[in-house]
């Protein structure tokens, strides 16, 4: 026999076990209380946040043969059958498998008839999936239900909803749980099933869960079934520190280490997505951020490094792509091609890469010394002759090809060594660096910056800041200097 899971178990059988969800309790057992119960309710929210739960209950005290403050007994012949799912009063269905017009008319037929209790409730799961003939089947009988009749309708999609049938029920929305809320039912569930959890695997479960108490049950229950200890997950953070980082090899062998556990691109372009975001509300709005204290603390350092305006490029770029995979065979490419556009200013064709790359060469023309230098060879492993997974990410490490004993050994995939990898964005040589006088910026803008503009699109330059046009060319300004060129060029 299967053992019974966890949300199951532990599933709320009275108003004052619901978590995080005090205004639609208050509501409800004040309606009850007061004998004031609606004849329609629509329950909208999230996933597993208490909308079918909450009905459930609520279809227990309407016929509760002892109703105490508003909360059912849970001891009555009723309120157990209710519990074992063989109640005459209460019936529930599933919209999305029978959302046809037949099964509405067979659920109006059935709801003129007389029950057993006080009041015959019917809980409708996920209603937005009825067809419109079904909603208009089921319209008049909201308009004017028998006087013993509750309809429950649970939905995670409200705006599907008809405004018809939305107008005709008391609309309560359920939202997701605070952390703090959540972590502290997490632990206390976890002590009473006598599951022994680490704080970090109590914070895997809870990033897991997303707020949603039924999802967060779920991850426990995965973890106690791997003795306590936290699942592998995408180390998201590592995406945030190669876009403050300009690491392209950092972001891809990130993406190569969760395509190898398993992880869909298309799901992991969402959760990177939702760690930005995060990252964007501790900067803007902290309270909104749904995160535990410490891990709130670690999401606002790498918002604060990375800046605002990065976040939101990223999640713009990241968005257009999610919506490219629909159509695309290999979804993991476009996102790879995604973050190296984000993390390699020289690889993106947006405005806000030229202004990033205009702004370290004017930096360097006015500091008088040259720009980075050119990037080094990216480490080669002498076994398989490959680049080393993570490329630049592993670059304090040195080439792997060069030998301790003898001189330096080239391989062929490597730049040579007195020939460097040109830097579309280096200044000026290192001997001219200190010698920059102002009759020199027509000449550094001809030999540095016009090179390090070829391949940007003319549509890019239409809207920049950084520039205007005038005629068929573009005026941009650099080092306080106009310069022209022509759209043509590019």
């Amino acid at each position: 026999m299967a053992t019974q899971s966890l949300y199951r178990r532990y599933r709320p059988r009275r108003f004052s076990e619901v978590r995080g969800q005090e205004h639609v309790v208050r509501a409800l057992r004040n309606a009850v209380i007061n004998q004031r119960e609606g004849q329609a309710y629509l329950f909208s929210g999230p996933r597993g946040t208490g909308k079918t739960t909450s009905a459930r209950i609520l279809a227990k005290v309407l016929n509760c043969e002892r109703p105490v403050d508003g909360e059912p007994c849970c001891e009555c012949d009723s309120c157990l059958a209710v519990e074992r799912g063989t109640s005459y009063d209460v019936h529930e269905l599933d919209a999305a498998s029978n959302n046809g017009v037949d099964a509405m008319r067979d659920l109006i037929e059935k709801a003129s008839l007389g029950t057993p209790g006080r009041h015959k409730v019917y809980i409708l799961d996920e209603v937005h999936m009825l067809s419109k003939a079904a909603e208009a089947a089921l319209l008049k009988t909201l308009e004017e239900p028998p006087p013993h009749v509750v309809f429950v309708l649970a939905t995670t999609d409200p705006q599907k909803v008809s405004d018809t049938i939305r107008s005709r029920t008391q609309h309560l929305q359920f939202h997701l749980l605070p952390m703090d809320v959540l972590e502290q039912h997490i632990r206390w569930l976890a002590a009473d099933a006598g599951i022994e959890v680490t704080d970090a695997a109590v914070e895997a479960v809870l990033r897991q869960g997303g707020g949603s108490a039924r999802d967060t049950i779920s991850a426990l229950e995965l973890v106690a079934a791997s003795d306590g200890e936290a699942p592998e997950s995408t180390p998201l953070d590592e995406f945030v520190e190669a876009f403050i980082e300009h690491d392209p090899g950092r972001a891809l062998a990130v993406v190569a280490h969760a395509v190898l556990q398993g992880h869909d691109p298309r799901t992991l372009t969402e959760e990177i997505i939702r760690h930005l975001r995060d990252c964007f509300l501790a900067l803007m709005a902290p309270e909104l951020v749904q995160l535990p204290a410490q891990r709130e603390a670690e999401v606002s350092s790498l918002a604060s490094r990375l800046g605002a305006a990065s976040i939101v490029r990223a999640m713009e770029r990241l968005g257009e792509m999610l919506v490219e995979m629909r159509h695309a065979p290999d979804p993991r490419l476009l996102l790879e091609v995604a973050l190296v556009q984000l993390t390699h200013d020289a690889a993106g064709a947006d405005l806000h890469s030229l202004m990033s790359r205009l702004e370290r060469l004017e930096q360097s023309v006015a500091a008088g010394v040259a720009a980075a230098p050119p990037a080094k060879a990216v480490p080669i492993d002498p076994s398989t002759g490959r680049a080393t997974i993570g490329g630049r990410a592993r670059r304090d490490a040195g080439p792997s090809s060069t030998s301790s004993s003898g001189p330096k050994t080239e391989h062929p995939s490597q730049p040579a060594a007195d020939k460097p990898t040109p830097d579309p964005t280096a200044a000026v040589p290192p001997a001219a660096a200190m010698s920059i006088d102002n009759s020199q910026i027509p000449t550094l803008f001809e030999t540095q910056v016009r090179p390090a503009l070829r391949g940007m699109t003319k549509a890019i330059y239409m809207g920049a800041h950084v520039g205007t046009m005038s005629g068929e060319a573009l005026v941009i300004s650099f080092a306080g200097e106009p310069h022209r060129i022509r759209a043509e060029e590019y």
